[in-house]
């Protein structure tokens, strides 16, 4: 079993693309459209946990230190963030990348627009993982409110991705 969270990243993000690669080989023409399909299962994949994990936050607060219930969280806040979370970042990236390599969008303004934002939605993704530790080591030191309000940051940034993605206004 790896134990470095460093090399599990490794692995995953390797896995992660040589599946993407082998898969883009075996169905030829067709690839970029089961890429974009598997990118689009990826974010909402990421997205999902990405608004559930700060009203775990918000829940977990309120839960006494070193109960069951918050014992309870971490292990939920635990497994959402490792199982789902951190794969399905990973895997839209990959795939992101690939799609814009092949098609281009690297050179458009709206694209410039979105890897902003996604960039942004990464960094929040960093934060809810620190924050995954504080509270498994019950370090948490902020309100329920703090997390009432984290946890619009990735339907706002989700909202503005969707906007420049369909519409390109630039």
């Amino acid at each position: 079993m790896i134990s470095s969270p460093a090399l599990r990243a490794g692995v995953a993000l390797s896995l992660t693309a040589a599946g993407a690669l082998l898969g883009a080989a075996l169905v030829g023409q067709r690839a970029y459209d089961w890429i974009k399909a598997l990118h689009v299962i990826a974010i909402v994949s990421w997205m999902a946990g990405m608004l559930y994990l700060p009203r775990l936050f918000i829940y977990h607060c309120d839960a006494e230190t070193g109960s069951k219930q918050s014992e309870t969280f971490k292990v939920m806040e635990g497994r959402l963030l490792r199982v789902i979370i951190n794969p399905a970042m990973i895997f839209a990236w990959v795939t992101g990348l690939w799609l814009a390599w092949q098609s281009g969008f690297y050179k458009a303004g709206w694209f410039h627009g979105k890897i902003l934002l996604v960039l942004l939605l990464s960094g929040a993704h960093g934060y809810l993982s620190a924050n995954v530790r504080a509270f498994a080591e019950d370090r948490n030191l902020k309100s329920p409110r703090h997390w009432r309000i984290v946890n619009e940051v990735p339907t706002v940034l989700m909202i503005g991705i969707i906007v420049l993605v369909i519409v390109k206004p630039f």
